[in-house]
């Protein structure tokens, strides 16, 4: 984690060196101040002679308090700068994931590792990281300094300073495994709270909310007793230092009485060794206090890293060569052909696509239907480059998929999925999402060519009506018919719509069905359905049977084939009946 932003472990550095700094100047004041007692008390200094001391005291107080302030506000720094770089190499490392490959996680849990976690490691490198280097730098400091002074204290510390740190390692061993614990219990929970609000309708619908809230209840309270144990563990962690510690100073303080009794060791010496002792245990003590920090912050860096780390859905397909490729216009629309394609997916013994070769003409519409798990959604994940063919070819126009630029392609590509997103808004703001830029008369144009300038215009306030996150205002036709216009408002040469009627009834299906007839024109639209009503109005219609393509023609060609196309129909009529 340290090594991940270069500018942040500079900053550390400096600010451990300004802690080490700030130590040393503590140790100097120590032997300062024996050496003013020792001089008042025992040479019979005068006030005018032991003043320079006591200005040089002051000083290095000053100095002590600079370099602790300095520390701070570096190992700040530091961990702003790093938790600025992670935050954005997560979101990014999301968008170049695409939801193909997080549609198995939580998003509760992406969620926590986004926020918590990140949080995590603000106390992890202000507190944990400084504290650490100076349970190793200050100790030396202070055992050299004593060895210079009494060598015989200095024996005394190199005996117990050991243990103290055993004693830390094996009681803080048990604080990381809690704290590991602790952080994906949150994530757990995190996850489970999300889908629980998602899902308050058909809980509440199917009478099982209490039920709910009595396993949140319980799964709270074992979050708090994991909680518990953890500061529990890094309470004792403390104790046993503080413990440790004192009587570790006992002993110094003992024989160095003794010895001082005996005249075995000056006055002056001996005060000095008792006054710089405690600064030997104090970073200990200090490390043992931040260990719960540095524990939480270990276990939500693995989080953060296993999602950095997480391989990149890029493969390397295989590209059928071209003698010559044309560029691809961004403005106009280019015929795309699957050649001999083929997808799987990780744990699926059945390929998602498999030797699918298809053409979709440009400035056509074409449909492709078939049954559920048949591949149609994958037809579109290849297309918006959510995942790459495992072999085969996509060509736009004559210039492989693959070798257009990811973002560039999808510029020139707009997406109605099956469940478009609303975001918490108004009904503009959700548009501009396509076109940030765009005006209002864009905006009532794309609300008019998606039929949706009727409804808008009966809200509240138009297209200035709030409609909450993910539309919930709205019915599921008046959701759908936003998420075209918004495409359509992107003005790209192809349109993809997948299932777009989708758990729609027949009326908003037909506003829908109605709204992509009026699509023909200068943009190529794919639909994928399996609704065959918007096959009708498809100039070529493709059916997809266990991610083979079977067959292919217009719906009036395939009607009368009366194979798998026909059979779909059947289906679909008997359907409502069942």
């Amino acid at each position: 984690m340290l090594a991940y932003e270069p500018a942040a472990r500079a900053l550390l550095g400096m600010a451990i060196a300004t802690g080490f700094l700030a130590a040393t100047l503590s140790v100097a004041a120590a032997w300062l101040m024996s050496q003013t007692i020792a001089g008042v008390f025992l040479e019979r200094l005068t006030p005018e002679a032991i003043g320079p001391l006591l200005i040089g005291l002051a000083l290095l107080a000053v100095g002590r308090a600079v370099g602790l302030w300095l520390t701070e506000v570096l190992a700040q720094r530091a961990a702003n700068k790093l938790k600025g770089r992670l935050r954005g190499d997560l979101t990014g490392r999301l968008f170049l994931l695409g939801p193909a490959r997080l549609e198995d996680r939580r998003t509760g849990e992406l969620s926590s590792v986004m926020t918590d976690g990140l949080d995590a490691i603000d106390p992890w490198l202000t507190s944990y990281q400084p504290a650490r280097a100076m349970a190793v730098l200050v100790p030396i400091l202070v055992l050299v300094v004593v060895l210079v002074v009494d060598p015989l204290s200095a024996l005394v510390l190199v005996v117990t300073g050991p243990v103290l740190l055993l004693l830390l390692a094996i009681i803080g061993g048990r604080t990381r495994l809690l704290s590991e614990r602790r952080f994906a219990e949150l994530r757990w929970l995190s996850g489970f709270f999300l889908e629980l609000l998602r899902g308050l309708p058909t809980l509440r619908m199917f009478g099982r909310s209490t039920e709910q809230v009595d396993n949140l209840r319980t799964i709270n309270t074992r979050f708090g007793e994991t909680t518990m144990d953890v500061l529990r563990s890094a309470f004792q962690t403390g104790l046993v230092l503080d413990w440790g510690g004192a009587v570790a100073m006992a002993l110094v303080a003992v024989q160095v009485s003794l010895r001082l009794m005996a005249d075995a060791i000056p006055f002056d010496r001996a005060l000095a060794v008792l006054i710089v002792t405690p600064e030997f245990f104090l970073p200990l003590r200090q490390l043992a206090a931040r260990y719960h920090a540095g524990s939480a912050g270990r276990a939500a860096a693995a989080g953060i890293l296993a999602l950095l780390d997480e391989p990149s859905p890029a493969r390397t397909p295989v590209v059928a060569p071209t003698a010559t490729r044309t560029p691809v216009r961004p403005d106009r629309p280019a015929d795309i052909r699957f050649d001999r394609v083929t997808v799987r997916f990780p744990g699926r013994a059945q390929a998602a696509l498999e030797d699918v070769t298809l053409e979709i003409a440009a400035g056509r519409r074409t449909a492709i239907v078939g049954a559920t798990g048949a591949g149609k959604t994958t037809i579109a994940r290849l297309l918006l480059r959510f995942v790459d063919p495992d072999a085969g070819s996509i060509l736009v126009g004559e210039t492989p998929l693959v070798d257009l630029d990811p973002e560039a392609w999808r510029a020139r590509v707009a997406w109605v999925p099956q469940a478009p997103h609303l975001f918490h808004g108004t009904v503009a703001d959700n548009l501009r999402l396509a076109r940030p830029g765009a005006t209002s008369a864009e905006l009532a144009a794309a609300l008019e060519a998606a039929q949706a300038a009727a409804f808008v215009s009966d809200l509240p306030d138009g297209p200035d009506t709030p409609i909450g996150e993910g539309g919930i205002r709205l019915s599921g036709g008046e959701r759908q018919r936003l998420a075209i216009a918004r495409a359509l408002l992107r003005d790209a040469p192809l349109l993809v719509l997948d299932e777009p009627t989708a758990h729609l009834d027949r009326d908003s299906e037909a506003a829908v069905a109605a709204t992509i007839e009026r699509l023909a024109g200068p943009r190529t639209v794919l639909v994928i359905t399996h609704r065959l009503t918007l096959a009708e109005t498809a100039d070529r219609v493709a059916v997809l049977d266990g991610g083979r393509l079977v067959e292919l023609g217009t719906a009036d060609e395939l009607r009368a084939r009366g194979e798998a196309f026909a059979r779909l129909e059947a289906a679909a009529r008997e359907a409502p009946a069942a």
